[in-house]
């Protein structure tokens, strides 16, 4: 595959298509908080998802730019921000030292979800996967990294705003890009996830109509 950004979009939405025949509205819980990766994306409006189309669905396009952003910013860092490039990878030591990580490893389509459904206040739960995260999380040995000077502080702060501004270049790169693929995007929205959507409408109209609802 073609290194470019344009290529990597391209075959992301391709994995993305070939992953939508799987979704189903009964896999989508429903949400009390709004994604903040997908609530007003550009991504998401570039590629025609914005409006009427189910969040896991919108999620799962959206994480897999994400994942082409991430590795953009992180070559870029690698090679051109020296001292953001060292705490980057001091923190990742850090975290691959915890003994409980639920969410690595994960498919795009399912990071950045919760992993805990939203609580009940009549149902509490014994506990949480979050819970167990942050429980061994606290249980592991602490290290505290070095401090850093007021120079090296200013100088991260500049290297992080690099990496911020080179992102949100890779970030209009991508969203022209998606524009491009828009038909096939609409098209796999029509043959699968409409049809669903329709199907989903009729039995709860049907359910409404039955002569075993009690009536105004």
């Amino acid at each position: 595959m073609d290194g470019s950004i344009e290529a990597r979009v391209s075959h992301e939405v391709d994995n993305w298509l070939r992953w939508l025949p799987r979704w189903r509205p009964g896999t989508a819980r429903a949400r009390v908080r709004l994604c903040r990766r997908c609530f007003g994306s550009p991504i998401l409006a570039a590629a025609g998802l914005e409006v009427d189309v189910p969040h896991g669905v919108q999620h799962a396009l959206s994480m897999r730019m994400k994942g082409i952003i991430d590795v953009a910013v992180d070559d870029y860092t690698d090679r051109n921000l020296p001292l953001l490039h060292r705490e980057l990878r001091q923190a990742e030591e850090r975290k691959a030292r915890r003994p409980y990580r639920p969410g690595e490893g994960l498919d795009p389509e399912y990071r950045g979800l919760e992993l805990d459904p939203d609580p009940s206040p009549d149902q509490p739960f014994l506990f949480t996967i979050g819970g167990l995260e942050r429980d061994a999380a606290e249980g592991a040995e602490a290290e505290h990294p070095r401090p850093l000077s007021a120079e090296e502080k200013a100088a991260i702060r500049e290297e992080v705003r690099l990496a911020d501004e080179f992102a949100k270049q890779i970030g209009r790169r991508i969203c022209a890009a998606l524009r491009d693929h828009r038909a096939r995007i609409a098209e796999g929205i029509a043959g699968v996830v409409e049809p669903q959507v329709a199907e989903l409408l009729a039995d709860l109209d049907r359910e409404l109509d039955s002569p075993m609802w009690p009536g105004p």
